[in-house]
């Protein structure tokens, strides 16, 4: 069960939270959450699919680390070997909780079993001498609140790209270089046959609603796919 909590001076006033990358700090992922207001900087390194959840009513945007659980080939020991590192995976140990009272602002959480939270005097202070929040909080406040505007247009997002039938299943299997097999399922990809057949209608009702760059940013994110495959075989190669 999630053991969250409110943040709060009172309660909080010496946290720190470790800086560090690594298994140890949860970070060995296959992928995480992204939103379309950080397409344009996930897709420098990461490939973007598409899936259902588990409950199949509605689709998450995912930036995919590895193939198979528990993978992460952007992590080296202790780096994270990627120029951005996106937001789902920046803000922790944090999260968005819902408002005190009804329209009121939202509250940040604190996940209070992160490997994250730091011990001994070590990492950053959220709050400084005084109870203020410190320059770090105020970054991961920024940080949450894209997270919480993106997450909450996503049912327009997705079905705005149903609608032009913009989605396409997407199943890659990948012979490495050792023979073994690799291979993802239940993945959806822009549609770029389709995405080009568009008229000026349908492509000026994306631009309108600013999705259109997220589309473009998501399918150019998929040159990043062999990139990920030659990182999977210099793992297997050294394993």
């Amino acid at each position: 069960m999630a053991n969250h909590a409110i943040l709060s001076t009172d309660d909080h006033r010496d946290l720190r939270i470790t800086p560090a990358h690594g298994a140890a700090q949860g970070d060995a992922v296959m992928s995480c959450i992204v939103v379309p207001s950080e397409f344009r900087r996930v897709q420098n390194d990461y490939p973007i699919l598409f899936r259902l959840t588990p409950e199949r009513d509605r689709f998450q945007p995912l930036a995919l680390f590895g193939f198979e659980a528990g993978e992460n080939l952007f992590l080296d020991g202790d780096r994270w070997d990627a120029r951005y590192r996106p937001l789902a995976m920046q803000i922790q140990p944090f999260l968005v909780g819902h408002p005190a009272r009804e329209g009121g602002d939202k509250q940040v959480h604190l996940d209070l079993d992160s490997p994250r939270i730091a011990t001994g005097g070590e990492g950053i202070r959220v709050f400084d001498e005084l109870g203020r929040p410190s320059p770090y909080l105020e970054a991961i406040t920024g940080q949450l609140g894209e997270l919480d505007a993106g997450w909450q247009e996503l049912d327009d997002f997705f079905a705005t790209l149903t609608r032009h039938d913009l989605l396409e299943p997407l199943t890659l299997e990948i012979t490495l270089a050792d023979r073994s097999t690799n291979r993802l399922v239940g993945y959806h990809a822009i549609d770029e046959d389709r995405l080009q057949r568009l008229d000026a209608a349908a492509l000026g009702e994306l631009h309108e609603a600013g999705y259109l760059l997220p589309v473009f940013m998501a399918l150019a994110s998929l040159s990043n796919i062999p990139e990920l495959i030659a990182r999977k075989n210099a793992r297997v190669g050294h394993g």
